[in-house]
């Protein structure tokens, strides 16, 4: 897990590049989670946003542009999103995980958890190297 974190921070050495993503305006999802902490693994209590791909994580929910983010991992290198409950024995637990790491989040509710699987899922997948624009499909508003 720790190289996952690695990347994750190592995206913050410069605060004010984000690869052109402004966090502050717009997200697709916000919202309390905890995560466990790289090296002291005690649970914090986070505010993420998602927004063009990338989760970003603060100390405080009032987000401007002025705000540094703790952290940001991007989701395209994610593989999977999904429930955690049997492995952490937490209840709203879920992970995402990459080829190599793993990452743990405990949400406020169970519709919370679902709702940023959902977010972070529909996500990996836009953002994915193997996934053309062409293909994304839009089944909140396909014509049915």
């Amino acid at each position: 897990m720790a190289s996952l974190w690695r990347a994750a921070t190592a995206l913050i050495e410069n605060p004010t590049d984000h690869d052109g993503t402004e966090f502050w305006s717009n997200p697709e999802r916000t919202g309390w989670l905890m995560k466990q902490g790289e090296y002291i693994k005690t649970w914090r209590r986070r505010w993420f946003v998602l927004k063009e791909g990338k989760l970003f994580w603060f100390k405080e929910s009032t987000i401007t542009r002025a705000s540094k983010p703790r952290g940001v991992i991007p989701v395209a290198s994610c593989l999977t999103v999904k429930g955690a409950e049997d492995i952490l024995h937490k209840a709203y637990s879920f992970e995402l995980s990459t080829r190599a790491d793993t990452m743990y989040f405990v949400a406020d509710s169970d519709k919370e958890k679902e709702d940023w699987i959902n977010s972070v899922g529909r996500s990996i997948v836009q953002h994915s190297r193997s996934v053309t624009d062409s293909e994304i499909v839009d089944y909140d508003n396909a014509k049915r």
